[in-house]
């Protein structure tokens, strides 16, 4: 997947800045793909370019000006015909599975360190993306906005990034457990 299909899944609701799609990224769309902002500023100057986009320029008091990126007719087509292929299979590249793997040549104590580092990183995630689940949810119960809500699509892929950071915590939890019981300090 192209960060251009992000980016259009992440406008297609609403216009924005670049600032603020680089927040929006880091919140909650990092739980699905990863970018820097300068990756995202040059990728929304070529898709404004192709057409894919159209940007507004808004003045600002004491501040540059901004200017706020929306999606074009063409921009949507894009989306749709990206949503009609099948997606690549995920696949998983962590440096702590290669520590772990190599836990009998390696430094227990750092490979510890890091299980303890990745079990709080998953944490704040959780929190977060609970936070911006309860930002789409509302006063609303899961169920009501099931039934009313309009943006089903960030709270599948928010439900998504909590899962998975859970599930990290589990293992981690479990990888230090057995590390205990199999090597006591």
């Amino acid at each position: 997947m192209a960060l251009r299909n992000a980016l259009l899944a992440a406008l297609i609701d609403r216009e924005s800045s670049g600032y603020d799609l680089a927040k929006r990224f880091s919140v909650s769309v990092a739980n699905f793909w990863t970018a820097t902002p300068q990756q995202l500023y040059r990728e929304l100057e070529k898709m404004e370019a192709e057409g894919l986009l159209t940007a507004r320029v808004v003045k600002q008091d004491r501040r540059p000006d901004k200017r706020l990126f929306s999606v074009t007719e063409a921009g949507r087509e894009a989306l749709y015909t990206f949503t009609r292929q099948d997606p690549k299979p995920t696949t998983v590249r962590d440096e702590l599975l290669v520590q772990v793997e190599a836990l009998a040549y390696a430094d227990l104590p750092s490979v510890r360190a890091s299980i303890e580092s990745r079990i709080a990183q998953s944490r704040q995630r959780v929190a977060s993306y609970e936070a911006s689940l309860a930002e789409i949810l509302g006063a609303r119960s899961h169920e009501d906005f099931l039934a009313t809500g309009n943006r089903i699509g960030p709270y599948l892929t928010l439900q998504r990034g909590i899962s998975f950071e859970r599930d990290n915590i589990a293992w981690g939890i479990l990888a230090l457990e057995i590390l205990a019981r199999r090597f006591p300090t």
